[in-house]
Order: C-alpha cells, then structure tokens, then sequence
C-alpha cells in the first residue's frame, strides 16, 4: 500500500577553489542547508567526492526519503560545479560555485522559468550529529534477517525500531526516519521484510503471524546488541507496519511506547477496498456501490475467505454491466491465498496501556476516514491514559504534503509529521 518518494538524478558538477595560506583546500566534502523558496523549505544534502580519475556526487534530502542518490555524467571545471536532477516530470537544473575556501556552495536551482539561490555550508568532520551504521544479521524461523543499526557520536541510550510494512518494500523505506532519529540521539534499527532486499523468505506467502514474529526477533536482537534495554525501546510503525504496533506491544510488554502512522481501523481487506473507491468514485458515481460489493469479493476471494466458485458466480452475473470494466478481477488461476487481509488491529488496541502516538494524515484515501475516531474509541475502553492523536491537514498515506506550496516541484514530508514524532518520544 505504501508508496515510497523516489527521485532519479541525473547531475553534473564542476569545482574549483582559491588555495589559502592558512590551510590545505580540498574541493570534496559533505555540504548542507536549507532551501526555500516562499512558504516551501527542505533541508538539503550534497555530497562531493573525489576518487582518483572521478568526482562522485550523491543527493540527500530526509524530508523526500532521498537519501545519497548517486548523481551522474559529473564534471569538475575550476570553481564551478554545475548538475542536473531529473525526475518523471521536471529537469532541475543547478549552478554552483565554491566560496569561502571550498567552505560554502553557493548557487541556484532552475526549474520551469521559476529560479532560486541557495546556500549550503560544508558539514564539520567529526560533528555532534556525526553517525555510524553497520550491517546486522539475525535468525527469525531459521531465515536471515538482514537490517540497518544507526549510532550516534552522542547517543542518549534510547532506541527506536522501525517496523516493516506492507508489500515488497525492503528497508530503504524507512531509511530517512532512521537517520533523522539518529541524528536526535537515538539509536535506530530498520531491516529488510523477509523475501525483500538482502532478507531470506518469501513475503507473499508469509502470515501476519510470522512476519509480527520477525520483529519481535529484530526488537529482541537489537536490544543484545546494543545494551538498550526493552524499556527504552520504542517501535514505530506505517501503514500495515502500524496495524503491528499494538500486537508486538501486547507480545512484548516491557517495550516502552508505540507510534502508529496511516492505520487503519480495520481489516487490512477494508482498507484496500476504501482505496479502491476513493480512485473509482468520481468514475463510477452512482455505481459505485454495486461495483465495490464485487470489487470486495474479489479480496475476500484472494484473503481465502471466499471460495473461487462463488466469486466466479458472481463475477459471472454482473459482467454484463457497464460499471464492470473497473473492477479489478486477477487471473483466478494465478490467485496466491494471503491472510494477512483479514488481520485487524482493533483487537489489540483495546488492551494495550502502553503510550501510544497515532497520526493520520486528513488527505489519506487508503485507510478509512474515521480510523483515529474508532483506534481512540478502542484506547478509552482499554482505560489507556497514555495517548494522543495527531492529524496533518492536506496529508496523503505517506505522510506526504498536497497542499498550497510555492515550490510544487518536489514531494516532502508534512512540516509537522518529523517534528511531532520528536516531541512526543521527548515529552515521555
């Protein structure tokens, strides 16, 4: 269901600098600031290096989930470093040069007629948010778990694990979050879901059960190796990794807090349905209904809920109707059975004390509107005393901003969404 902000560069840098007597002048290095333009700001990252025949650079922006995209058909020419970043839609042209002993990039992005300065600074080596990251390796039912465990220079003896979600995603979906938390102090830890990225498994075929067990394991094993004891643990979850937060608390009660973002309070079936009419209703209009009660039967068939003769039936007595081209029917015979859309979270949040930070983005048409209305319901029977809900206005699924921007030309986080996770760990 998550869909992941990914951005294809395509960059072209050119350098040079004034030597200076005071100290050696080197060109490569890691540069950062923000770029505004209007009410639009992103904080942004270029990296430059130098190997022996080439110059490298790489693009970081966390607020884009970007993080060291590799920039090609780079050029160096004196003082002066030029590129270009190519997305679906836009070509974004850039032209820098180096000031202040190599120590500032200054310069100006060109996209459409629209023109905007910047300045980014070059980062200290060795600096307060300075990290490192190194590969682990765990079991989980006999298969290797792979992930991704961030240390800060100054850590604050807190951890937060981040959850995989739904789908063939492997951990690079919640890279910026890790990296953003470990820049704030915190020890961090995201893996790859079994069947994705470096990880052993199928993920298709995996139960919720099972992959609710993987995290466990991941949750447990970050804890060894690192010293953090469960209790200043946190887990954060998005979307189908959200509907786990409840379930691993309940599993593992010494965990400190939970966050859940984008859940659903629902099946996870329900929730792919009020999709499937969110993108459908101004198509369909007054058939909408008929065709979602068909649509649902063809989930209900996939969750192993609904037999292949009954779905055949009924897809038999409604082919003939206009609206029918726009349900979705797959080849039956290629129909791989997946329980995990029958799995709900509301049990689970009716008997979890832990504290608990629900956001829900107002613009989201994958989970059901009132999803935070009924997940609070749930909290308040459970006499849960510990929880808050945030709601992000103009916010899709992914946390993404769609509202009034004077710089439409990049997809980034909501504003608020990194900075209300941040204040609500710190306020516990």
């Amino acid at each position: 269901m998550k869909k992941y902000l990914y951005i294809a560069f395509i960059a072209t840098f050119v350098a040079g600098c004034s030597p200076t007597l005071e100290k050696k002048v080197t060109k490569d290095g890691t540069y950062s600031g923000l770029f505004t333009h209007g009410n639009f700001s992103d904080s942004i990252i270029v990296e430059i290096q130098k190997d022996s025949t080439d110059w490298k650079v790489f693009f970081t922006s966390l607020e884009q989930n970007a993080v060291q995209i590799p920039a090609r058909s780079v050029e160096v020419n004196r003082d002066s470093i030029n590129f270009v970043l190519q997305s679906d839609r836009y070509t974004y042209s850039f032209k820098n040069v180096w000031k202040d002993g190599c120590d500032e990039l200054s310069g100006a992005l060109q996209v459409d007629t629209l023109l905007v300065p910047f300045t980014l600074q070059r980062n200290l080596r060795g600096g307060a948010n300075e990290l490192t990251v190194r590969e682990i390796e765990f079991l989980s039912a006999d298969l290797k778990i792979h992930g991704s465990l961030w240390q800060p220079k100054t850590p604050n003896n807190e951890g937060l694990v981040f959850l995989t979600s739904s789908g063939g995603a492997d951990r690079s979906g919640s890279r910026a979050e890790a990296i953003y938390f470990a820049k704030k102090g915190y020890t961090t830890f995201h893996y790859d879901k079994r069947g994705t990225g470096a990880t052993e498994g199928n993920w298709q075929a995996a139960t919720m059960g099972e992959l609710v067990l993987d995290d466990q394991n991941a949750i447990v094993h970050f804890s060894e190796q690192t010293g953090i004891p469960l209790t200043k643990i946190g887990i954060k979850g998005s979307s189908q990794g959200a509907t786990k937060v409840p379930a691993i608390l309940h599993a593992l009660p010494e965990l400190k807090y939970g966050i859940s973002v984008s859940c659903p309070a629902s099946t996870l079936l329900e929730s792919d349905l009020n999709y499937w009419k969110n993108r459908n209703r101004k198509n369909l209009g007054p058939n909408l209904e008929p065709a979602a009660e068909l649509q649902g039967k063809v989930f209900e068939h996939i969750s192993g809920r609904l037999s292949r003769r009954t779905l055949e039936k009924a897809v038999q007595a409604k082919k003939d109707e206009p609206w029918f081209p726009q349900v979705w029917v797959p080849n039956l015979d290629e129909v791989q059975t997946d329980e995990k859309l029958l799995f709900s979270p509301m049990p689970y949040f009716g008997k979890t004390g832990h504290p608990l930070l629900i956001i829900q983005g107002k613009a989201d048409e994958i989970i059901p509107s009132d999803s935070h209305v009924l997940i609070s319901a749930a909290l308040d029977r459970a006499e849960n005393r510990s929880y808050q809900v945030v709601l992000l206005e103009d916010t899709n699924h992914s946390m993404q901003y769609g509202g009034a921007t004077d710089f439409p030309y990049w997809s980034k986080l909501h504003k608020d969404y990194l900075p209300s996770l941040e204040a609500w760990i710190d306020q516990l």
